[in-house]
C-alpha cells in the first residue's frame, strides 16, 4: 500500500484589518496600554528596589548592643564614612582600567553622578530613619526588608553635613507607639464622645 498523506491541520489565519479601521485603532490602543503598564511596573520595581537597598543599609547598621540606638554624631559618621563612600573602590577600579587619554566609561560617569548627587543631598539635608529614637529602632527591627510600604510607619529625620548638631523630624511616623500620648488619648476621647 502506498503511504497515505495525513491531512494537515488548518492553521488559523490572523485576521488582517484595514490600517484606518476602528478595529485596528482599538488593537493599537490596547497594545500601547499594555506597553505603558509594563513600563510603569518596571519603573516602580526599580524604585522600590533602590529604596529597599537604602533603608536596608540603615537596618543593618543598627548596633546589637547599647540599647540599639545611635547618637546623632554616630549617625553622621555612618552616612559620611560608609554610605557616601560605598562606590569608591568600584570607581577606582574603573579609573585604573581606563587607559590614559581615553574618555570615561559609562559606568564611571554614572558612579560619579551618584556620588555627587548623594553628597549634595547630604549637604542640603538627607532624610534617614531616626536611629536615635528607641521606639523607632525597635519598630524598625520588625521590618522584613522587602515591603517598602512598612517604612511609612517609621519616624524619619533630616540630617545635614552643614549642620551636624541638628536633626529635624521630617516624618513623625504613623505607628501608634511613635505618636505622642496626649495626641493619641485626645483622639480616643473624641471618638468615645461621638
Amino acid at each position: 500500500m502506498a503511504p497515505t498523506k495525513k491531512p494537515q491541520k488548518a492553521t488559523k489565519k490572523e485576521k488582517v484589518f484595514h490600517p484606518e479601521s476602528r478595529k485596528a485603532g482599538q488593537l493599537a490602543r490596547k497594545q500601547l496600554r499594555k506597553f505603558k503598564l509594563a513600563g510603569q511596573a518596571s519603573n516602580r520595581s526599580k524604585l522600590h528596589s533602590s529604596k529597599a537597598d537604602f533603608y536596608g543599609f540603615f537596618f543593618h547598621a543598627i548596633p546589637e548592643e547599647r540599647g540599639n540606638v545611635l547618637t546623632l554624631s554616630e549617625l553622621h559618621e555612618l552616612v559620611a564614612d560608609i554610605w557616601l563612600t560605598r562606590h569608591d573602590e568600584e570607581l577606582e577600579e574603573e579609573r585604573a582600567a581606563r587607559r590614559k587619554g581615553r574618555p570615561k566609561s559609562t559606568k564611571e560617569q554614572k558612579l560619579e553622578q551618584v556620588q555627587l548627587r548623594e553628597a549634595e543631598e547630604y549637604r542640603t539635608g538627607m532624610e534617614v530613619p531616626d536611629l536615635t529614637h528607641p521606639d523607632n529602632v525597635a519598630l524598625y527591627r520588625t521590618w522584613d526588608q522587602r515591603e517598602v510600604a512598612f517604612l511609612q510607619l517609621l519616624r524619619f529625620i533630616r540630617i545635614s553635613s552643614s549642620k551636624p548638631d541638628t536633626a529635624i523630624v521630617s516624618k513623625p511616623g504613623k505607628h501608634p507607639s511613635l505618636v505622642p500620648q496626649q495626641e493619641f488619648s485626645g483622639a480616643m476621647d473624641v471618638e468615645a464622645g461621638a
